[in-house]
C-alpha cells in the first residue's frame, strides 16, 4: 500500500510538515481545512493578498472575475486560476498550477506545478507534484452505495473510515482525457492512465493503465 513518501516530494507543497504526520496520505484528508487555516494566518501579507475571512491568494497569481472562490482556500505563486473555475473551499493550491475552466476543487491539497485544465472535478484528494489530468477526468469521491472507502493494492486492502475520498496521484502522474478514478484510487508516481478509462484500486509507480490492462513503461 503507497505511504505518503512513495507518491510525493514534499519539498513541493506547503503542506509539507503536515504531510509527514501521516503514514498513508487519506489519513490527511479530514484536516485540510484547519490546516489551511493554520498556513493562511502565517502567509506574508507582502505576497499574498487576503480576500475572505480565511482566503489567501498570491499577489502574483491570476485568478479570473468568473471563478468562484470559496472559504478556506490558499492559492499559490504564479497560479492560474481560469474562467468559471469553482474552487468550493478547503483547498490548499500549490505555486504555478493551473486550475481551469469549469475545473471544481473541494477539500483537496494540489502540489506545485499541478494542471487540472479543463472540465475537471477534484474532490477530497491529493495531487502530487506535475500531476496532470486531462479534460473531463474526474475524481469520483463517493461509492455508489454510500459505504466506506477502502483501498486495494492487488490482494492488499485497507479500510480507510472515509465516506469521501477521491484518488492520490503521485508525482508526475498523467490522467488521459475523460477518465474515471473512483473512490479510493492510487495513482503511483510517473504512472499514466489512457484516456476513457475507468479506474479502481492502484496503478504502480512508472506503469500504463490501458483500459483494464497494466503494464509498466519500457
Amino acid at each position: 500500500m503507497y505511504t505518503v513518501s512513495d507518491l510525493f516530494d514534499l519539498s513541493h507543497t506547503l503542506a509539507s510538515a503536515y504531510l509527514s504526520r501521516f503514514t498513508y496520505p487519506h489519513e490527511a484528508l479530514p484536516g485540510i481545512k484547519d490546516l489551511i487555516r493554520e498556513l493562511g494566518e502565517a502567509l506574508p501579507e507582502s505576497e499574498y493578498e487576503r480576500r475572505g475571512e480565511h482566503i489567501w491568494i498570491a499577489r502574483d497569481a491570476v485568478v479570473a472575475p468568473t471563478a468562484f472562490i470559496g472559504e478556506d482556500v490558499i492559492i499559490g505563486h504564479r497560479t492560474q486560476v481560469r474562467h468559471c473555475a469553482f474552487i468550493r473551499g478547503s483547498a490548499l493550491v500549490g505555486e504555478g498550477a493551473v486550475i481551469g475552466n469549469s475545473t471544481e476543487l473541494k477539500n483537496v491539497i494540489i502540489f506545485d506545478s499541478v494542471e487540472v485544465p479543463h472540465y475537471n472535478y477534484v474532490g477530497d484528494s491529493i495531487l502530487g507534484y506535475h500531476a496532470h489530468m486531462g479534460a473531463g477526468s474526474i475524481t469520483s469521491n463517493v461509492k455508489g452505495d454510500r459505504t466506506l472507502v477502502t483501498l486495494r493494492d492487488g490482494s492488499e486492502t485497507l479500510a480507510t473510515g472515509l465516506k469521501k475520498m477521491g484518488a492520490m496521484l503521485g508525482d508526475w502522474a498523467e490522467i488521459g482525457c475523460n477518465s474515471v478514478l473512483n473512490p479510493g484510487t492510487v495513482i503511483g508516481r510517473h504512472a499514466q492512465v489512457y484516456p476513457l478509462t475507468s479506474v479502481r484500486g492502484t496503478v504502480p509507480a512508472n506503469c500504463i493503465h490501458k483500459g483494464g490492462e497494466i503494464v509498466e513503461k519500457r
